[in-house]
């Protein structure tokens, strides 16, 4: 089978090649119904248009390219997941063009626009959720057939997805420090147009609704997702606050909030675990190279990366349509010295019990 092109969707469409190039750079010069004839054509015929590198041979290097659209440059997470997409692309000949929204909306719908003009083949994204706009660009995407993969759930939005469990690993972190005898445990929380933030917190609810302790929105502390933002927060919250009043645990959203929130801790001669027990999320390098080593839930964040390049490659090769696949990898919870136990025989029953959840589970179930 040959690849589809625009002449045969204009043929499809009954409408010149002209038309269906407005309705693909969305013109204003072509009516609801022609616009809906073309659009159905090019679902049809599966067509992907392609932008101003339309003229190399499919030979040329660098035709072969897909992009990777992350939120934060200097996150080493999302570094392992580029590590991962740039192993299996490469593997198949193709090129990652790496870009970043730095969590800003706009940014991510103006590198979305330019994709076709850069000759992307598709699409790995990490989203910005930010408002009722959120998912507009990601609708035109989908509506030229660009292929794309999230990894996070966008809500309103049909798309392929490869995404990790972060409530429940929330969840089986939570679990640990209440089976270990923390009671008084507060989440320094993530940024909102993150998902996982939203996910992160939905977990640390279910773990107090699920123990015998009494769960109150205080425990919540918005800080964001950088080491500076953890380091600033924590000050902020133990500023005014007595020792009789301290938390016996802080759970962050990521290991660099972690990271920031114990160089403060440190700086406020509060020692990490014999006054607070510190965990955070993802597992990045830092988390086991410092002189308190990070207790933390440790990401798939490579085996995402791969997945996800696999099933946008998948995509960008087949001819017809496939369906949509949501698959979730499960985390793990790395118990290292940042935590410390408060009930003695709690903690060994406890360790006894969470020996299953400490094996790495990479498998994803397609939905």
């Amino acid at each position: 089978m040959k690849s589809v092109t625009i002449d045969d969707v204009a043929k499809r469409a009954g409408v010149s090649i002209g038309t269906v190039s407005a309705v693909i750079n969305e013109k204003n010069t072509v009516g609801p119904e022609t616009r809906k004839g073309v659009l159905s054509a090019i679902k049809e015929l599966n067509y992907r248009p392609r932008g101003s590198a339309r003229i190399l041979k499919n030979n040329q290097p660098g035709n072969n390219s897909i992009s990777l659209l992350i939120r934060e440059l200097d996150n080493p997470f999302y570094t392992a997941i580029a590590m991962g997409v740039i192993e299996y692309a490469s593997s198949k000949g193709y090129l990652v063009i790496i870009a970043s929204s730095e969590g800003n909306h706009k940014s991510e719908e103006m590198i979305t626009q330019s994709f076709s003009g850069k000759d992307v083949k598709g699409a790995i994204i990490a989203p910005v959720l930010e408002g009722t706009a959120e998912i507009e660009h990601l609708f035109r995407l989908r509506t030229v057939n660009f292929p794309f993969v999230l990894l996070e759930n966008v809500r309103g939005i049909q798309a392929n997805v490869v995404s990790i469990d972060n409530t429940k690993a929330m969840k089986v972190a939570m679990k640990y420090l209440i089976d270990n005898g923390h009671s008084r445990i507060v989440h320094f929380a993530g940024p909102d147009h993150a998902s996982h933030a939203y996910e992160r917190i939905d977990g640390f609810r279910r773990a107090y609704s699920e123990s015998h302790f009494a769960y109150s929105s205080d425990m919540i502390v918005p800080t964001g997702a950088h080491l500076e933002e953890g380091h600033r927060k924590c000050l902020e919250y133990f500023q005014n606050r007595s020792r009789d009043d301290f938390p016996t645990a802080i759970v962050c959203y990521n290991d660099l909030v972690a990271l920031g929130v114990m160089a403060a801790l440190t700086e406020m001669h509060i020692r990490v675990p014999d006054d607070i027990s510190v965990v955070g999320n993802d597992d990045i390098p830092f988390s086991r190279h410092i002189p308190v080593q990070l207790t933390t839930v440790r990401a798939p964040m490579f085996e995402l990366g791969r997945k996800a390049a696999e099933i946008l490659i998948r995509n960008v090769e087949s001819l017809e349509t496939l369906p949509i696949e949501n698959v979730v990898l499960n985390a793990e919870l790395v118990v290292r010295e940042s935590t410390r136990a408060l009930v003695t025989n709690a903690a060994v029953q406890s360790l006894e019990s969470y020996k299953p959840l400490f094996q790495p589970s990479l498998q994803g179930n397609v939905k």
